[in-house]
């Protein structure tokens, strides 16, 4: 149901724009030796933006999924590990510098590089042998200090024009892409997802604690290592080109954990999937406000992820009472 309806959202996302398009029609003439306006239209500005919307969901559910099943929280997401604010700031400080004019590739390398570097200190910062909350008060702290690297840039920006650059950005868009740009955002992604899609057994096996689960062979450090370069990696690829998604990562798999009897080696795949839906139906959210009102899809998903957020906070406290 999950693979029906992403492809559904997918025709749609080709279909949906300013002016609806007529899919079919302009895939063939995107074919054609001198492509028409309608075949230029598909291939460079709708295919791009459908398919980076569905490997950038796909990779936020799927990381989200990961994180919650290695640190046994429900209410941890991709970036509680600081992959996506290291990602963050390294792709601004790219933009502050100006080196996104002068070379394509410095905003999603320096993307990546901040999100592995991030992702290096929180584990550097818990130690080898840290327990679950030791991690994530590390990913805490270097989530502010990123947070804080990046508004002292946006605070010592040159000109408002460099400003208005760098908060664009962070809102998150994957719009006005091309497709130079999803096979700079591929390999990280791949590489990740082959990494992710190996931990379900680990991520089962860990659901019964730490001791049982290194009982039965499972090397918690390799474990943690693992996951964390691949969520780095994949979700640093993902940010480094749209932006800061949020809400993604963490809204998916709690709304699917329940319909796999919440075994994380069946919610990655789901998660996975989910998250590809929900991105490209916020992206479709987006195109349907009148033309010229440019609404990041960063924003659709926050607006949609915190009310569940709190939602979330509520229901706890009435099972805490």
């Amino acid at each position: 149901m999950l693979g029906l309806l992403v492809a559904l959202l997918f025709v749609a996302s080709l279909f949906f724009g300013s002016n609806p398009l007529p899919v079919l029609q302009a895939a063939r003439e995107s074919l054609l030796d001198t492509p028409t306006v309608l075949g230029l239209i598909f291939a460079e500005i709708r295919l791009p933006r459908a398919l980076i919307a569905l490997f950038a969901g796909a990779t936020l559910g799927l990381a989200g999924a990961a994180m919650q099943g290695l640190l046994r929280n429900p209410l941890a997401s991709p970036g509680l590990i600081g992959s996506a604010s290291g990602a963050a700031l390294g792709a601004v400080g790219m933009l502050y510098f100006g080196m996104g004019a002068l070379l394509p590739l410095a905003v999603p390398m320096g993307g990546m590089a901040g999100a592995l570097l991030a992702t290096f200190l929180v584990y550097l910062m818990a130690g080898r042998e840290a327990g679950t909350l030791t991690l994530i008060l590390a990913g805490v702290a270097i989530n502010a200090l990123a947070l804080a690297m990046i508004s002292l840039l946006l605070n010592l920006a040159p000109s408002p024009y460099a400003v208005r650059e760098i908060v664009l950005w962070m809102m998150g868009s994957i719009a006005n892409h091309s497709m130079h740009d999803l096979w700079i955002l591929l390999p990280g992604v791949l590489l990740g997802w082959a990494m992710l899609l190996g931990t379900g057994r680990s991520l089962d096996a860990l659901t019964l604690g730490e001791e049982t689960a290194s009982t039965m062979g499972i090397s918690l450090t390799r474990l943690r290592w693992r996951i964390f370069l691949a969520v780095a990696l994949s979700v640093g690829s993902v940010v480094s080109i749209t932006g800061s998604i949020g809400f993604v990562g963490l809204v998916v798999p709690h709304l699917l954990r329940p319909l796999v009897g919440f075994q994380p080696s069946r919610l990655l795949l789901s998660s996975a999937l989910g998250g590809a839906a929900l991105l490209l139906a916020a992206d479709i959210t987006t195109r349907l406000f009148p033309v010229g009102t440019d609404i990041k899809v960063g924003v659709v998903t926050s607006l949609v992820g915190a009310p569940f957020f709190l939602y979330l906070i509520i229901k706890s406290r009435r099972y805490q009472l």
